[in-house]
C-alpha cells in the first residue's frame, strides 16, 4: 500500500485502574487499548476473521512512547493500514489526545494469519484485505 489509510478511530475514556504509581497510564495499558481497537476493526470486516481453522497471531510489535497519558484524560486510538502481505497485515497505530493535539504513542503491529492445526501461515482473509484496501 502506498500510503496509510485510517482503519478506525476509537475514543477511550481512561479508568482509574489504568494508572501506575507515577499517576499516569501504565505502559502495558497502551497495548490493551490497541488490542481493543484491532478487535473492533476486525469485527467490521463483514465476515469471520478468525475461524476454527485459521486465526491471526501478533507477530511483531513496535511501540514508541512519546508523552505520558495523565489522568483524567480522553484519548483516541487510530489504526492505519500500513502494509498488506500474503498472510499478514501491518497495522500502524497512534494514541492521541481526544483533540489530536498530543501524540502519546505510535508504532505498528504485524498480524499473521495461521493454520491452527499446523501453525503455518495461510492467506490473509480476503475480507480483511478488502476492508483494509477500502479504508480511507
Amino acid at each position: 500500500m502506498s500510503e496509510s489509510k485510517v482503519l478506525i478511530r476509537m475514543p477511550i475514556e481512561l479508568r482509574w485502574r489504568d494508572l501506575d504509581a507515577f499517576n499516569h497510564v501504565n505502559n502495558s495499558n497502551f497495548m490493551t487499548y490497541l488490542e481493543e481497537a484491532r478487535i473492533r476493526w476486525f469485527d467490521t470486516v463483514g465476515e469471520p476473521w478468525v475461524t476454527d481453522e485459521t486465526a491471526p497471531l501478533l507477530a511483531a510489535v513496535q511501540m514508541n512512547y512519546k508523552v505520558p497519558i495523565p489522568y483524567p484524560s480522553k484519548i483516541v486510538v487510530e489504526l492505519l493500514a500500513d502494509r498488506l502481505g500474503n498472510s499478514s497485515v501491518t497495522i500502524g497505530h497512534r494514541i492521541v489526545s481526544d483533540d489530536g493535539a498530543t501524540l502519546h504513542a505510535d508504532g505498528h503491529v504485524v498480524m499473521v494469519w495461521i493454520d491452527r492445526a499446523t501453525g503455518r501461515p495461510v492467506a490473509l482473509p480476503e475480507s480483511v484485505r478488502a476492508k483494509a484496501l477500502a479504508a480511507g
